[in-house]
């Protein structure tokens, strides 16, 4: 059985369109004029236990309010959802024991509280023992390379260590499902491979049910192998993240090495396909995928090359083209 299991989940806002100036707000006191917008469309799909799904799409798309009905702080419109057993948005005690949700640009720790202080109160509302709490935490830190920052004022702390206390709270009752909302957003490089490592690590070990929303496709591609792809609302992919580029990249990029001292004309090159860059030792090209053996056969024929390579489009790119052309 499924961990998640959503069906037809919808959302749609109801929002008052004012006129503009002030016979529009006078207007407004005796007749309003409301439209309709549908932040999640009839989303449907279904998690199994570890599983580590990547959840893509423009702002505004909908990834975070699929979370949020699915953490049972926003009521649908319509369609059903259960998590773990329970129906989200009735709240039973028994599910919130047993997700986590974090939102990367929200904070849940106290702002005046050393960061221990703050994990402490969190491990007495879920009523952990004292030993589990040190334990618990002493091995995430020390993960996350924070220990020397537990006794630091959450305020006092900067965005990249602040965002690793706050998924240590998060994880601190060993939940079996964790909703993630841009964990890195702001972190510095470092930082950004420090919460991907111990993502994936504690999902390894513990099994842990996690469903990830992200912009940097770098996230997606180190911890995700499905993803689930949403635009205006409504899904429009959900499989492997290697199937992303074979269905939807209509080319590859063909890279060759010019033999030494030679020279090609410009106009030479783009009937091969679009030119991207090209320098004096090397020119790269756009070519279809129906095309690539003919066009590397024709290169390697017809201009001094000495050495030829083919690459998948980088899947950010990809993504890019999805959205743009939808």
């Amino acid at each position: 059985m499924p961990v998640i299991r959503v069906e037809g989940l919808t959302k749609a806002y109801r929002t008052y369109k004012k006129e503009p100036g002030i016979l529009g707000a006078v207007k407004g006191l005796f007749r309003r004029d409301y439209e309709t917008t549908l932040a999640a469309k009839n989303i449907s799909f279904s998690v199994e236990e570890g599983e580590l799904v990547g959840v893509l799409g423009p702002n505004g798309a909908g990834k975070t309010t699929t979370l949020k009905m699915l953490a049972g702080l926003l009521f649908p419109t319509s369609g059903t959802a259960q998590v773990l057993g329970y129906v989200p948005w009735e709240r039973d005690d028994g599910y919130r024991r047993q997700f986590a949700l974090l939102l990367g640009q929200k904070n849940q720790l106290w702002w005046d509280l050393p960061a221990r202080e703050s994990l402490e109160l969190n491990s007495k509302i879920y009523g952990l023992p004292a030993h589990t709490f040190h334990g618990t935490v002493n091995e995430m830190a020390e993960l996350l390379n924070v220990k020397d920052k537990l006794d630091v004022m959450v305020r006092e702390l900067s965005l990249g260590e602040r965002m690793k206390m706050e998924l240590i709270a998060s994880l601190l009752h060993r939940p079996k499902v964790l909703f993630l909302d841009e964990p890195t957003i702001g972190l510095d490089l470092v930082s950004q491979k420090i919460v991907r490592d111990f993502l994936r690590t504690h999902n390894a070990v513990q099994k842990t049910t996690i469903l990830l929303t992200s912009h940097y496709m770098a996230d997606i591609q180190a911890l995700c192998q499905r993803v689930i792809i949403i635009d205006r609302g409504s899904i429009f992919f959900d499989g492997q993240l290697a199937e992303v580029v074979d269905r939807f990249a209509d080319f590859k990029v063909v890279t060759i090495q010019c033999a030494a001292g030679a020279s090609v004309p410009a106009e030479r090159c783009h009937k091969y396909g679009e030119v991207i860059e090209q320098t004096a030792a090397s020119i790269k090209f756009k070519v279809r995928r129906d095309r690539v053996i003919s066009t590397c056969k024709a290169l390697l024929d017809e201009l001094p090359v000495s050495d030829i390579d083919i690459q998948e489009v980088p899947i950010e790119e990809v993504i890019r083209q999805i959205f743009a052309r939808r």
